[in-house]
C-alpha cells in the first residue's frame, strides 16, 4: 500500500499547530536559581515536558515522566528498540526580538517563538510522525519512543538521569539538526581563561566588562563600564569604531566614568563566524588605550588572539578533518570585575584527529604569557561518527531522497545532539539545505512548509526502519 505522508499531515495541520503554540508558549530557558528537588532545571523545562506528556497521554499514547528531568511517550512491541530523542528546553531569547519570543505568531508562513526551530517544532513533527503511524493502524515489528530532554541546551543532566534509569534504545535519530543526515558530530569541550582582578597602573581603569548568555551562544550584547579622564577622546574613536565594523552601539560619559554597550549579531555556538560577537569587537576596542593589570591582559588576549579567531589559529590549534571537518572556537562568555577578577569561556568543536587534552594542552601553552589559568569546564563530548554505509544511515537518506527529489549524503557538524547518545544514532533534520537557520537567534522561526515536509519524512522514515 502506498501512503500519501504528505496528504495525512495535511489532515492534521490544525491540530500539530495547536500542540506545538502549547509548548511554545511556555517559557523553557533553565534556570538555576529556581532549582528544587522536584524541578531539576527550573520550572520551566519541567512545565515543558508534563505539557508534551500530556498531549501524549491525551492521544492514547503510553508515557512516562523520569524524574522531571526527561520522559517518553512509547508505542510498538517488538525487542528492537528505536529512540526518537528531542528537547522541549531552549536558550535564552537575548534582545533583538520584534515579538515576543514566548508569544508564537505565524507571519508570512512561518513560526516566530524561541524553540520553533530548536527544538519544540521539530520534535512535535516527530511526534506527530508516530501518531500518523498508530493512527493508520500500520503494521511495525519493534517498539519505539519519543524522548524528550529538558537539558539539552546546558549540561545534558537530563539524559543522563535518563539513560541511567531506562533502557538504551538499539538505534535511532535526533530531530534536531538538518536534512539530509547528520552522521558525524565533532567533540565539545569548553576551556575556561581565568584573570586575577587587579585594574590598576593604566590611565583608565576597568570596573566591570560582561557579554554573553551561553557558551554555545556568540554574544550579541557587551557593555565596558570603566574611568577614563581621556572619555571626549574614547566618545570620538568610538563613533569612527562603529562606522567601520559591524555592530551597532552607544555610549555615555558621566564625569569620568563610561559605559559601552555593544551590539553585534548572535548565532548558534557550533559556527560562531555566522555571528558578530560583541565581546571580542568591544575587547578590540578598548585595547586600543591604557589600561593597567590583569584588565589590560584581558583586553590585550582577547584582541590578539580570540577576536575573529574562528579556527583558533592563534592559539596554535588550527586542524582540518577530511571528514568532520575544522575545529571551531567560540568565545562564549566574558566577565571582568576588580572584585571577582575575569573569565573567558572558549567553546571548541572538534574533529576526530583531536582531544581535549591536546587543546588544553596547547592552549596552555599559547597563552602562557599572559598570567592566566586554564580550566576544563564540564559535560564534554567526544566525536560520534555512524559509518554511511550503516543501514540506519542509508535508510534516512533514501527516504529523504524520496520525498525531497534530492541526493542524499553524510555530513559532520560542530553542533551535539541527541543522535550522539547511541552507538548508531544520528541526527536527521528538520532544516533542509535551502531552510535559513535561526537557531539561537532573534526572532528564531520554522517555516511552515519545512514543519509539515519534515513530518511527513518523520513518519515515512519511522514506518520504514519500525517495520
Amino acid at each position: 500500500m502506498e501512503i500519501n505522508w504528505k496528504k495525512e499531515v495535511e489532515i492534521r495541520k490544525t491540530e500539530l499547530l495547536e500542540d506545538l503554540f502549547t509548548l511554545l508558549r511556555i517559557d523553557s530557558v533553565r534556570d538555576d536559581s529556581k532549582i528544587t528537588p522536584d524541578a531539576p532545571v527550573g520550572p520551566g523545562p519541567k512545565e515543558a515536558l508534563e505539557a508534551f506528556l500530556a498531549i501524549g497521554e491525551r492521544d492514547g499514547f503510553i508515557t512516562k515522566n523520569v524524574g522531571n528531568l526527561a520522559g517518553h511517550i512509547e508505542f510498538g512491541e517488538g525487542e528492537e528498540l528505536m529512540g526518537v530523542f528531542g528537547h522541549v528546553d531552549v536558550v535564552p531569547t537575548g534582545t533583538g526580538w520584534d515579538t515576543d519570543p514566548f508569544v508564537p505568531v505565524i507571519i508570512d508562513d512561518r513560526i516566530y517563538a524561541r524553540g520553533s526551530s530548536d527544538d519544540k517544532g521539530p520534535t512535535m513533527a516527530a511526534y506527530y510522525a508516530l501518531k500518523i503511524i498508530r493512527d493508520l493502524k500500520l503494521p511495525i515489528s519493534k517498539k519505539v519512543r519519543v524522548i524528550i530532554g529538558t537539558d539539552e541546551e546546558s549540561g545534558w543532566k537530563c539524559m543522563d538521569h535518563y539513560l541511567e534509569n531506562e533502557r538504551i534504545p538499539d538505534f535511532g535519530f535526533s530531530p534536531d539538526a538538518e536534512f539530509p543526515i547528520i552522521n558525524g558530530e565533532k567533540g565539545m569541550q569548553t576551556f575556561m581563561v581565568q584573570f586575577r582582578g587587579d585594574n590598576k597602573g593604566g590611565k583608565n581603569e576597568l570596573l566591570s566588562f560582561d557579554a554573553g548568555l551561553r557558551e554555545n551562544m556568540v554574544p550579541q550584547d557587551a557593555t565596558a563600564v570603566f574611568i577614563s579622564p581621556e572619555a571626549d577622546k574614547i566618545e570620538q574613536a568610538f563613533a569612527a569604531f562603529l562606522e567601520n565594523n559591524p555592530v551597532k552601539g552607544t555610549i555615555s560619559v558621566a564625569g569620568e566614568q563610561v559605559t559601552i554597550e555593544l551590539i553585534g549579531k548572535a548565532a548558534h555556538g557550533m559556527n560562531p563566524a555566522a555571528g558578530v560577537n560583541a565581546g571580542t569587537y568591544l575587547a578590540t576596542f578598548l585595547n586600543k588605550f591604557n589600561f593597567g593589570g590583569q584588565a589590560a591582559t584581558f583586553l590585550e588576549l582577547i584582541a590578539d588572539r580570540i577576536h575573529l579567531q574562528h579556527d583558533a589559529q592563534k592559539l596554535n590549534l588550527a586542524y582540518t578533518d577530511s571528514v568532520m571537518g575544522e575545529l571551531t572556537m567560540n568565545a562564549g562568555i566574558f566577565t571582568f570585575t576588580p572584585s571577582t577578577g575575569g573569565e573567558l569561556a572558549l567553546n571548541f568543536r572538534y574533529p576526530q584527529g583531536v582531544s581535549e587534552e591536546g587543546i588544553e594542552i596547547k592552549l596552555e601553552a599559547a597563552l602562557a604569557t599572559y598570567g592566566v589559568t586554564i580550566a576544563k569546564g564540564g559535560h564534554g563530548k567526544l566525536p560520534h561518527y555512524v559509518p554511511a554505509d550503516d543501514p540506519l544511515v542509508k535508510t534516512l537518506l533514501a527516504v529523504y531522497e524520496k520525498h525531497t527529489g534530492l541526493k542524499g549524503h553524510e555530513q559532520s557538524i560542530g553542533g551535539g545532539t541527541y543522535g550522539r547518545l547511541l552507538e548508531r544514532g544520528v541526527a536527521y533534520g528538520a532544516m533542509f539545505p535551502d531552510s535559513i537557520d535561526t537557531m539561537h537567534q532573534a526572532n528564531e522561526f520554522i517555516a511552515l512548509d519545512d514543519l509539515f515536509r519534515a513530518t511527513a519524512i518523520y513518519a515515512d522514515a519511522m514506518y520504514e526502519l519500525l517495520k
